[in-house]
């Protein structure tokens, strides 16, 4: 094999969001292909793809070298910023670079740009190679201005900060200025002693992927392709050139390309992947977190078994069951090394709930955890249920647990900011997300750019056809025979009519299937949370969008969990909200009452007669109109219904809904394979509703352990032949052993199969149903405090306003009109029967306003609408705001 000639050092990838188009993919490809030994990934201001193509380069023989083209913040503050291209020799060098760039994000923001400060760098350089960044570096930019003297000046100090690690880079991109200050670059490198690197600036794959490159800047700069007026900073050169090409174009200065590989040799930087860091949780002095976990399980176990069996003598013959269970999780979670996961999660969960911020139930696979019940952390008896520890935690499968945590949207932002508290604000994060170029709205985008008019754009893009649940896409790739992707001109032929007979549309559409799946925009996951044993930037380095305070990590879900950093999930659930408010509205209402919602009964008749009747509105997860139907046919009497309806009503399942419907009321008869299945599929009339129900019967009638049996679910639901027929042997054959027909154990197991596709999780089936009867309890007993908390949630929303009002009516509810001297910003239920109209739900107000209205009348109820104007501020409730509430009738009850 001959010796590489060249490697790039300098690339920016799609992850360069306003100037790169290469896909990390198809540049390792390329790499690989032209027999590059190594790579770099330089993107600009950021490490957003540094985990990803460390990983896919490392999967296909390339030398990933991380590294980043960097803003150098100007010396004055009128100087212009310039840029640095810093390359990753190692792991201090690594940390470096995320210290770095999370301080420019943080606190060195300037023109919408993170940048450093040279005196960091000046500080000392220790594990990365500094490249100068041609004519973008601020030597190259004191050349192009005449200035060699200063140019030395800066030259020497990135030196000296860089000790034979700084080159002054060489380009040939087809860029005039930068190729004039070529054999000025070459003068200073001679009179310092400098080396030199030839570097080539990939911006895009191949040549032809130019304009498609150029229309991706003017998206993201707000331009017209057309405008000859437009900065035009790259060359259509700027393609991934291979070796052959460099040694061509460097022909006259082999030691320029030869010392970019002999930078690549220098860059030996080795991610440690795949490993879990959890953040330390204190525990009393001299206690170790397995002794602290047992202690705090079985007091919480003593504690939950006082409430759930009042009984003593009851209680006394339920603890045995309840200790097995709890010491069985306990040593699996001991064992599996997660102890600590479990006691931080429960340690925020309890704060929340001790200071006013209501938690849900549970939601995933977790509320089957009776280690999860006794801790707080869940709120639903996994034993009484039938919920299953290993669908949560297999100890046959070493994963991390994953808790979803649903927070009122209200206190979401206290709990974090605890934690914050608890365990530095350095060690937490939010995570990034990337919006990519979906179909519709890059046809769209490269609409604009092309100078097309909104409405022939507009024509165009509503051509690609929209399916829930399916992604459409305008270009054929890998995963074409997944059947969640669908071809945009097959389910549309208008497309390829267009594209053959009108040049400019084809245009278009070639541009758009270039851009597609791109990455758009950086963004925040909606619930994930990092802790981190130390800071952060330990693991990755942070990003914080201009104009916001909340920073976030530059790496995606996946990407920070690869570096071992542990998420946890801290959701926003609307219901919550609209609960605490209607708990809080009828404690109001009377200061006597006890209601707490987790004590509520859960087979109180009134409440199941409204949902027989559909009476559903506003009720979680049983509104929808295909819902309301299910609940006519299906005439929910217990609780376990409601569990069941929530998880059969979803495609796939949606099948077994009339047979479960008719074997409930009788009207066909319940028959099991096996009367050993009864209690497994009895609370579901022999039909498997849930996942759970394939592991039990897998344990129960094949033999298989529940951590067996859950690979097996897991199998089904990937349908592997090879897997499938591996499980089918074991399956039959522990059947078989167990007493069962062969006949009969493969007509179970196709069932099984046929079912494990689709299947829900019961303990998240479990979990929502519980919310679902909470919502439609208070519905039922308070409806006056329950829809005005519900009015409240969205006042936002005039159609939602629309329709809860008049669901208030049809359920014998009277509305008071609002009223600036009685009205709150919010609904609020006057008595059982009634309800006064929020003064925030009269459009044209808006918070402030009210808020200043409430301050103001506070002090004194307004006498008339002169009284009224003289004691707020203008500022605040302006012309437009009294008007609204003129027209709303606010002022009618006023003399």
């Amino acid at each position: 094999m001959p010796s590489p000639r060249f490697v790039h050092l300098r690339l920016h990838s799609e992850y360069s969001v306003v100037d790169g188009i290469v896909r990390l993919d198809e540049a390792i490809a390329a790499a690989v292909d032209d027999g590059m030994p190594a790579l770099a990934l330089t993107d600009l201001a950021n490490l957003f793809g540094a985990v990803k193509f460390y990983k896919a380069a490392r999967g296909s023989g390339v030398k990933p070298i991380l590294g980043c083209d960097v803003w150098i913040a100007g010396e004055g503050e009128r100087d212009p910023a310039s840029r640095l291209l810093l390359l990753v020799q190692n792991q201090a060098g690594y940390l470096r670079l995320c210290d770095w760039l999370s301080r420019a994000y943080r606190s060195n923001q300037h023109r919408g740009r993170a940048e450093l400060r040279r005196e960091w760098l000046l500080a000392g350089g220790e594990g990365l190679l500094a490249l100068s960044g041609g004519a973008w570096g601020d030597v190259g930019q004191a050349l192009a201005n005449g200035n060699a003297d200063l140019a030395a000046r800066l030259a020497g100090e990135w030196a000296a900060a860089f000790p034979e690690r700084y080159y002054l880079e060489l380009q040939r991109g087809g860029q005039p200025e930068a190729e004039r200050l070529g054999d000025a670059f070459l003068a200073l490198a001679g009179a310092l002693d400098l080396p030199v690197v030839a570097t080539h600036p990939v911006q895009f794959l191949k040549r032809e992927d130019y304009r498609a490159h150029e229309a991706r800047v003017c998206i993201a700069e707000g331009y017209v392709l057309g405008d000859q007026r437009r900065p035009k900073h790259f060359t259509e050169e700027m393609y991934f050139k291979s070796q052959a090409e460099m040694a061509t174009l460097f022909a006259d200065l082999p030691e320029a390309l030869a010392n970019s590989v002999e930078i690549a040799k220098r860059c030996n930087l080795s991610l440690t992947l795949g490993k879990n860091f959890l953040p330390r949780f204190p525990t009393p002095q001299g206690v170790g977190l397995e002794d602290h976990l047992r202690e705090a399980a079985h007091c919480g176990l003593e504690r939950r078994l006082a409430v759930l069996y009042p009984d003593e003598t009851e209680r006394e013959r339920q603890q045995p069951i309840y200790r097995a269970r709890l010491d069985f999780e306990t040593a699996t979670i001991i064992q599996m090394g997660f102890p600590g996961y479990f006691l931080i999660v429960a340690d925020f969960i309890n704060w929340a709930k001790n200071n006013g911020v209501p938690v849900g139930p549970g939601r995933g696979s977790g509320a089957g955890s009776l280690v999860a019940y006794v801790l707080g952390i869940t709120d639903l008896d996994p034993l009484r249920y039938q919920l299953l520890f290993e669908r949560f935690l297999n100890p046959e499968r070493v994963s991390m647990p994953d808790f979803d945590i649903d927070f009122c949207q209200d206190g979401r932002e206290r709990v974090i900011e605890y934690v914050k508290q608890k365990y530095g604000a350095e060690s937490v994060s939010q995570i990034a997300t990337f919006g990519t170029m979906a179909a519709k709205a890059v046809v769209r985008d490269v609409g604009r750019v092309l100078g097309w008019g909104y409405n022939r754009t507009d024509e165009l893009a509503k051509l690609i056809p929209f399916q829930p649940g399916k992604t459409v896409t305008l270009r054929r790739r890998e995963g074409e025979g997944d059947s969640s992707l669908i071809y945009a001109r097959e389910a549309e032929p208008q497309i390829d009519e267009r594209d053959r007979s009108d040049e400019e549309t084809h245009e278009l559409l070639v541009l758009a299937e270039q851009l597609e799946g791109l990455t758009r925009n950086v963004g925040m996951h909606a619930g994930g949370v990092l802790i981190a044993p130390g800071k952060i930037t330990d693991f990755c380095p942070v990003y914080v969008a201009p104009g916001v305070d909340a920073a976030i990590s530059q790496f995606d879900k996946d990407d920070v969990e690869a570096v071992g950093l542990v998420k946890f999930d801290f959701l926003g659930l609307r219901t919550l909200t609209i609960l605490d408010w209607a708990v809080r509205y009828i404690h109001a209402l009377d200061p006597a009452s006890s209601l707490q919602l987790d004590t509520l009964p859960l087979d109180d008749r009134a409440t199941y007669e409204l949902l027989a009747k559909a009476n559903a509105t506003a009720v979680f997860q049983l509104e929808s109109r295909g819902m309301k139907d299910l609940l006519k046919q299906a005439r929910p009497d217990r609780f376990e219904d409601i569990i069941a309806l929530v998880a059969l009503y979803r495609p796939g399942p949606m099948d077994l809904i009339p047979d479960f419907i008719r074997r409930k009321h009788g009207q066909e008869r319940v028959e099991y394979l096996d009367p050993r299945l009864e209690p497994i599929l009895g609370p579901t009339y022999g039909v498997m509703v849930y996942q759970e129900q394939v592991m039990q019967i897998a344990q129960v009638i094949g033999g298989y352990s529940l951590g067996g049996a859950d690979l097996l679910r897991r199998a089904m639901g990937k349908k592997k032949p090879e897997e499938m027929a591996k499980q089918r042997s074991t399956f039959v054959a522990g059947a078989t052993a167990g007493g069962v027909t062969q006949s009969v154990a493969s007509q179970l197991f196709d069932l099984m199969e046929k079912f494990a596709g689709y299947g829900f999780n019961k303990s998240h089936a479990a979990a929502y149903a519980l919310v679902a009867y909470h919502t439609a309890y208070l519905k039922t007993h308070h409806a006056s405090a329950f829809l005005a908390a519900t009015l409240s949630a969205d006042m936002n929303d005039t159609d939602k306003v629309h329709l809860f009002y008049q669901d208030a009516l049809a359920n014998g509810l009277n509305f008071l009109p609002p009223d600036v001297n009685a009205s709150g910003f919010r609904f609020e239920p006057v008595d059982e029967g009634r309800i006064r109209y929020g003064l925030g739900a009269i459009k044209g107000t808006g918070e402030s306003a009210i808020a200043e209205i409430l301050r103001a009348r506070g002090e004194a109820p307004f006498r008339d609408l002169f009284d009224f104007c003289r004691r707020l501020d203008k500022r605040i409730v302006n012309r437009r705001v009294i008007e609204a509430l003129v027209r709303a009738g606010a002022f009618d009850a006023l003399s």
